[in-house]
Parts: structure tokens; C-alpha cells; sequence
């Protein structure tokens, strides 16, 4: 490698860069400040995402770094902005909660940092290696994060439990890309594709994708790698739980997403099947799972199986207007699911803390208007009711799904959609049909700001959503060439 393509890799790393120097550096400040340094460490940490998202925004850059590891596209460029702008609220809505949840130490904010650095290389990376480095390194971080609060049995549980099942999810990929590598001779997507394309696809490869799929449904929370997700959305401090349900989806999304179109396209039809299974299942028992459920945390688990369900749905048909429907769905559902996970960060009582129980939102209109209002257009925007941000999201990826002939798919998560908005509306009954039980305590600033946007985007989504639209389009473009 000479000077030159090291400078030109190193340009087209720069965001990358910015975290995982800025990372080290907040390191450093926490380790000779002590605790007494978090919050200065936190805010630090804002701004070092916001300073990569202006970088990404101001400075565009396009080509392949590093000898095809890492590219860089309009794919990646809104995919790492979405997954940065997760992160950030993610942080912001951590501040007011730090104490309560014991998330006051300064390793806390650095270790987000370095989840996120993680994803935004997931998202760029184009070769087998260079993605499962960028995923245990997200891993790693979110591993330690899920379990950070020590003084609880529940945290400690569902840490161990994301570890466990997370090692088990990465062997299965590790295995899966040693098929792949094998049976092709290839690590790069496009010399994968190059290959599959001059021939009759072998058996160990197909064995191969599959379970690089399974691997990398794990981190998407696809039935049937779902199993972690409920105990760890339970278990885990809700502002962890807050960005766990955000950021890794977008990023295991996006590379999910890239690996088939770029590597798996010449054997569409075979991981299409897998696809469309794996998306039924979820949509399935997101949807019925879910209303069973009394704590509001399991609840939102079960209906981000079912979103992701719901989101596949585009990436069955494989097609450009399929892939944008996912884009658009990852960017809707990203904002409903921080502005519900920021109400449910504000059920605070004044003499117990923190409730999770459906119940404990009954009367809320009386008590909090403003906080019943958005909740009510949160949880009718993920329910897919029109004319909020949740309908066009489904209505994108169903389109899709028909104009790919694949009638039997749409009809079931149209099926899916109407079992899920029961337990949706049981929120909004029970928040404006029953009495008070008790009021919670004063709204933080933090997270009444991160709820108002939220329900600003879902309700005016009609007004602005065109030109986000046209974003979704052409960062899909950049995928089919």
C-alpha cells in the first residue's frame, strides 16, 4: 500500500476515525478524573457522534478503502447518520438516569462510543473479515453496557444471557463465512458475487449462507434467534435497553442488507426463502407474543421482533424499491422506539422509582396530557395506523413485497399488523380510560425533548417525509449497479 492509498483510505475512514481516536481520548480524561467525571465524559461523548455525523455530511466521500475492506456509499453514508443519531438521543436520554440506574461512571459514555464505532464499520464493511471484527467490537461493548448496573441481579442476568447467546450467534457466522470462503475462495462481496455468478451455486455454500443469515438474524432479533431479546430489554437499565432497540438494529439491518444484495445476489432465490421465513416467523410471534405481556419493557421486545418482521418484508422482494422500504421503515421505526423507550424512562414515582407495569400508566391523560398525547401517537404510529409515520413505512415494504409477486407474504404481515395494534391500543386505553393509580414524578428535560421530537416526526411525518423518501431511493441505488 503506498502513501497515497493510505491517505485516500484514511479520508474515506475519517468518521470512523474521529470515534475510535475521540474513544481513547475520553478513556483517558475518565481514567485520571475518576467518576466525579462522567457527566463531562457524557457530554464529551455528544459531541465527538455529532462531530463524525457533520463530518459524514459536510465532507461526502465515495470508493473502497484499505484493498475492498471498507466502502463508503450513499448506503453507508444514511445508514452510520441513522445509527449516529440513535446513539446520540440514546446518550442524552442516559443523562437524566444516570444515577438512578447506576450509569453514572464515565466508562458508561465511552463504551456507546465504542459500540457505535463498531456499527459504523459493520455498515461499511465490505469483505467477511472486516465485518465480523466490526461486530464483536459492537458486541464486546454492548455485552458489558447490557450488564453495567452490578448491584442488580436483573442486569447481571440479562448480561450474561446477551453473552452467552451473542458467542453462540458468532460461532454460527464465523462458521458459516469459513463455508463461504471455502466453497468460493473469496472474502470480498464482489468477488463472492463474481464467483456465484460463473456457475451452478455448490451446496456448501447455500449450507454457508444460511448460517451467516442465522448469525446476523441474531443481531436483528429475528425468530428463531429471538430468545435474548425479552430477558435483555427487561433486565438491562432501560436507557442501555433504550439504545440497544435503536442503534445495533439499524447497523445489523443495513450490513443484513448488504451482504445479500452485494455478496448473495446471484442466489437470490435461495436466501430469498430464508428471507421471507424468517420475516413471517417474526412478524408471528412479535405480533401474538406480545399481548400477553404486562411489563412494558417485554412488550416493546416482542414488537421490535415483530418491526424487524415487518422490515424483512422489503428485503424479501430484493429489489431497489424493496431495499428503500427497509431504509424508510429503520428510519421510522428507529424515532418511534427512542420516543416510547423515553416514556418509559419518565414512569418515575416519587416514592418507588421506576415502574415498568402497563398498569402503572393508567390515568396518565390526567396526570401528564402532554406525555399521554405523544405515547398515544407513538404507540398508534407503530401500530401502522394512517396517517402517522408507521403506516408509510409498512405501506413501502408491502408495496414492495406485491410488485415482487410475493401476495402470500404481504397478506400475512397485513394479518400481523392488525394482532399488533391490540396491544398498542391497550396501552392508550389504559392510559385514558382508567383511573390514576398515583402520579409520577417531574418529567426530565432530556427526555421530554427526546419524546417531543419523536412525536413530532410521527404526526407531521405527511408535511416532511418526501424528502426522506427520495434519501431512502438513492442510498438504496447505491447498492444496484
Amino acid at each position: 500500500m503506498t502513501a497515497e492509498t493510505l491517505l485516500a483510505s484514511l479520508h474515506l475512514i475519517a468518521p470512523e476515525l474521529i470515534l475510535a481516536v475521540g474513544a481513547l481520548a475520553l478513556l483517558m480524561i475518565g481514567v485520571f478524573s475518576g467518576d466525579k467525571s462522567a457527566p463531562t465524559v457524557t457530554g464529551l461523548a455528544v459531541a465527538l457522534l455529532v462531530a463524525s455525523g457533520m463530518w459524514m455530511l459536510l465532507v461526502p466521500a465515495e470508493g473502497q478503502a484499505f484493498g475492498g475492506a471498507y466502502v463508503a456509499d450513499n448506503f453507508a453514508t444514511f445508514m452510520k447518520v441513522l445509527a449516529l443519531i440513535g446513539s446520540i438521543f440514546a446518550m442524552i436520554m442516559a443523562v437524566g438516569h444516570a444515577r438512578f440506574d447506576h450509569l453514572d461512571k464515565f466508562e458508561f459514555p465511552v463504551l456507546l462510543v465504542l459500540a457505535t464505532l463498531g456499527i459504523m464499520l459493520m455498515i461499511s464493511s465490505n469483505n467477511m473479515i472486516s465485518l465480523y471484527l466490526a461486530l464483536e467490537l459492537q458486541s464486546l461493548a454492548l455485552y458489558v453496557v447490557a450488564a453495567i448496573n452490578r448491584d442488580s441481579l436483573r442486569s447481571t442476568e440479562a448480561g450474561l444471557k446477551y453473552f452467552v447467546l451473542g458467542a453462540l450467534s458468532s460461532g454460527m457466522l464465523l462458521y458459516g463465512m469459513s463455508l463461504v470462503y471455502g466453497f468460493t475462495g473469496n472474502v470480498n462481496f464482489e468477488e463472492i458475487a463474481r464467483v456465484l455468478s460463473a456457475g451452478t451455486p455448490n451446496l456448501g455454500v447455500i449450507f454457508g449462507l444460511v448460517f451467516v443469515l442465522a448469525g446476523l438474524s441474531f443481531k436483528i432479533s429475528a425468530v428463531p434467534f429471538h430468545m435474548w431479546t425479552p430477558d435483555v430489554y427487561e433486565g438491562a437499565p432501560t436507557p442501555v435497553t433504550a439504545f440497544l432497540a435503536a442503534a445495533p438494529k439499524v447497523g445489523a439491518m443495513a450490513i443484513l442488507v448488504r451482504i445479500v444484495i452485494e455478496a448473495f445476489q446471484p442466489i437470490f432465490v435461495e436466501w430469498q426463502q430464508i428471507v421471507v421465513f424468517i420475516s413471517i416467523a417474526s412478524m408471528l410471534l412479535g405480533s401474538f407474543a406480545a399481548i400477553g405481556q404486562r411489563n412494558i419493557k417485554r412488550m416493546m421486545a416482542y414488537s421490535s421482533i415483530g418491526h424487524i418482521g415487518f422490515a424483512l418484508v422489503g428485503l424479501a422482494a430484493g429489489s431497489k424499491t424493496g431495499v428503500s422500504g427497509v431504509i424508510l421503515y429503520m428510519t421510522i421505526y428507529l424515532v418511534m422506539t427512542l420516543g416510547t423507550f423515553a416514556c418509559i424512562m419518565a414512569m418515575r414515582r416519587k416514592e418507588g422509582g421506576n415502574v415498568e407495569n402497563i398498569d402503572d400508566l393508567a390515568g396518565l391523560s390526567t396526570t401528564k396530557p402532554f406525555m399521554a398525547f405523544v405515547l398515544t401517537a407513538l404507540m398508534f404510529s407503530l401500530a401502522g395506523i394512517p396517517p402517522l409515520a408507521g403506516f408509510f413505512g409498512k405501506y413501502f415494504v408491502f408495496v414492495a413485497a406485491i410488485e415482487a409477486k410475493l401476495y402470500g407474504l404481504a397478506i400475512v404481515g397485513m394479518l400481523a399488523s392488525v394482532v399488533g395494534a391490540f396491544y398498542y391500543l391497550r396501552i392508550v386505553k389504559v392510559m385514558w380510560f382508567d383511573e390514576p393509580t398515583g402520579e409520577f414524578t417531574r418529567v426530565a428535560g432530556e427526555l421530554r425533548l427526546v419524546f417531543g421530537l419523536s412525536g413530532l416526526f410521527v404526526t407531521c411525518y405527511v408535511l416532511f417525509g418526501g424528502p426522506i423518501d427520495r434519501a431512502a431511493s438513492i442510498a438504496a441505488q447505491s447498492l444496484f449497479y
